[in-house]
């Protein structure tokens, strides 16, 4: 049998362990995320995150997670730096390091390169790895990511649970509820209600912003109304997937444009131009009192980002001042 003397090193041990422990437990680690795959544990806060969506991208930026490698979209394109990175957070990207992996499919090669402890995909989207998914969770812990039916900062509250930056994510939040506040107080709303949508004039194609979008509810934050879409067009949504967009074209453009003013986002002046020249929507309330409004090229994705370039834009434009 030991003496007390002899179990006191063993006693100090045990302490320690205990100590140890529940120091992980105040810092919330081991973590059970709940995704659209389901729940996935995360053993400790991630230090090395590669992210496959170029949307989430941005948020994960917003909140100071270690985003290290990004998935892009096309270089130069009118919404995207040389990198392919979104214009909005580019610079920030380029400051921090962040690599670009590739643009279109997702390279798994690429990917498992860079050690990944945690993998960020987006459920829908043309930057949706989904199919993937499978052959990304066997590189690391793989977190779905679904942002078509919350706001930008819904978002930032989801990676932040999954990277241990709650404070971050709500330290941005505040910051753009403070500005939204006075932007909003300065704000005299064009007529109502307003069409917010994305534009592309090369198929005469429209993707009207719903209300459970990101775009939809900043404009509701602000006091914007948005207008209601036949029963056409509804109908024609149902099909889709997706909760965020209703895409319009052909002959439901005609109609599909109910609003007595529209929000164009992903749009800049000549973008603004195309759509005041299409004959398909030349009867619309909006279009005939030329009640068109460009929201800027980088409103094309919503993040902390791109929503306070959406508040600067609002306040040029309607400001009462």
């Amino acid at each position: 049998m030991r003496t007390p003397i002899q179990m006191f090193p063993l006693i100090i041990f045990a302490l320690s362990l205990l100590s140890s422990g529940a120091a992980r437990a105040e810092e919330g680690w081991p973590r059970h995320i709940t995704s659209v795959k389901g729940e996935m544990v995360l053993k400790k806060q991630p230090e090395r995150i590669v992210s496959t969506s170029v949307t989430l991208t941005g948020s994960l930026l917003a909140i100071d997670a270690p985003v290290i490698a990004s998935g892009a979209t096309m270089p130069g394109h009118r919404i995207a730096d040389g990198q392919g990175f979104f214009r909005q957070w580019g610079n920030v990207a380029a400051a921090k390091g962040v690599k670009r992996l590739y643009s279109g499919e997702p390279n798994l090669e690429a990917i498992a390169a860079e050690n990944p402890d945690l993998i960020i995909v987006s459920a829908t989207g043309n930057d949706s790895a989904l199919p993937f998914y499978d052959r990304l969770a066997a590189l690391a812990p793989t977190l779905v990511v679904n942002y078509d039916d919350k706001s930008w900062q819904e978002v930032e509250r989801v990676l932040a649970q999954a990277t241990g930056k709650e404070t971050e994510a709500e330290a941005s939040i505040q910051r753009y509820a403070q500005r939204e506040k006075e932007v909003k107080a300065k704000l005299q709303l064009p007529p109502q209600p307003v069409s917010a949508l994305v534009y592309n004039p090369h198929i005469h194609l429209v993707n009207l912003w719903t209300p459970e979008s990101a775009q939809g509810k900043l404009l509701g934050s602000l006091g914007f109304t948005l207008a209601e879409p036949t029963a056409v067009v509804r109908q024609a949504s149902q099909r889709l997937k997706r909760r965020d967009i209703i895409p319009i074209s052909g002959e439901n453009l005609v109609t599909g444009l109910t609003g007595r003013s529209v929000l164009m986002f992903a749009a800049g002046d000549k973008e603004q131009a195309a759509l005041l020249a299409e004959p398909l929507v030349a009867n619309s309330p909006a279009v005939k009192n030329k009640q068109v409004y460009a929201l800027g090229e980088d409103s094309f994705r919503l993040d902390y980002y791109s929503a306070n370039n959406v508040l600067t834009r609002l306040e040029q434009l309607f400001s009462g001042k």
